[in-house]
């Protein structure tokens, strides 16, 4: 019952730090930026992520009890908000390779347009491919010691198909872009506390990222490697064991992944100050007062 009790409040939690986040970006005009736009599809996915956490604590006791149409759809739902979190982490590692690497280049190849399509093909693929995967591998399977278990049943195929599109691949690309991300960072950080090499590197013609934007990429970067730590045993475990997700010893390893979309509010409160002075505006109910869009939050 404790550990019930705990899991609901993590749920409750996720769901209530993920819509701050998408009130204060959505209602502060200030805060319409590229990189918070993505944030904002990042909150979208942790938001849901809190209300499937109720339906995986269910399945979690090993006896499935909401009827056969929930269960496909519960695991239809978690698989295509996870595919989406994942490929918004690379749009994510995109946004900051740009601003770092080729911050001239910035304004006009990341615009708001621009995000908002790739916001929105991410979530498409998602559906389509998730649609695809899933198609005949959910299904009610019935248990001697209740009535029945929520679960996958995946085929070689679907298992290689997810590993690749949905964890290698990615994981790759953004490992990669972060690395050269972080090795710009670095130089120039050390450029930024050196006169005579800011000056080589004017003369030479290259031009360095405002120091906002190294801030924003070294804050994304640890919602990137938490993200990764949460997510890697799961596929870790996939990989060892094509079976694990009808093991119930699977479900810390479920919840972590769940966990991971608690965790990313909480790191934009640590990080951004701009999300500590949105949330005391929410909390104070100052939104409601006119033009509370027009506030200053930078």
């Amino acid at each position: 019952m404790l550990t019930y009790i705990v899991l609901s409040f993590i749920a409750l939690l996720t769901s209530a730090l993920n819509l701050l986040v998408i009130i204060s970006i959505s209602h502060f005009k200030q805060l319409h930026t590229p990189t918070n736009f993505i944030l904002l599809s990042l909150a979208f996915s942790d938001f849901f992520v809190g209300f499937l956490m109720a339906f995986q604590i269910v399945a979690g006791t090993g006896c499935w009890s909401l009827g056969d149409i929930l269960c496909p759809l519960y695991l239809f739902l978690a698989y295509i908000i996870t595919s989406a979190s994942i490929g918004t982490m690379v749009i994510i590692s995109i946004d900051r390779y740009v601003a770092i690497c080729h911050p001239l280049h910035y304004s006009t190849q990341i615009t708001q347009k621009r995000v908002q399509v790739c916001i929105c093909l991410c979530w498409i693929c998602s559906v389509i491919f998730q649609g695809i995967l899933q198609n005949q591998t959910l299904e009610l399977k019935v248990m001697n010691s209740c009535s029945r278990e929520c679960m996958v049943v995946y085929d070689y195929v679907s298992v290689l198909a997810d590993l690749i599109f949905s964890f290698i691949v990615p994981i790759t690309i953004i490992v990669l872009l972060y690395i050269r991300v972080f090795v710009v960072a670095v130089s120039q950080a050390h450029a930024m506390r050196s006169h005579i090499a800011t000056v080589t590197l004017q003369k030479t013609g290259k031009v360095m990222a405002k120091k906002s934007e190294l801030k924003a990429a070294r804050t994304l970067g640890v919602v990137i490697v938490v993200f990764l730590l949460c997510f890697c045993p799961y596929y870790c475990a996939l990989i060892a064991n094509e079976n694990f997700l009808n093991a119930s010893s699977a479900d810390i390893v479920v919840f972590l992944v769940f966990f991971n979309s608690c965790l990313n509010p909480l790191i934009y409160a640590l990080f951004y100050p701009w999300f500590r002075k949105s949330i005391k505006i929410i909390v104070t109910l100052k939104i409601l007062q006119p033009d509370s869009c027009d506030t200053n939050m930078l």
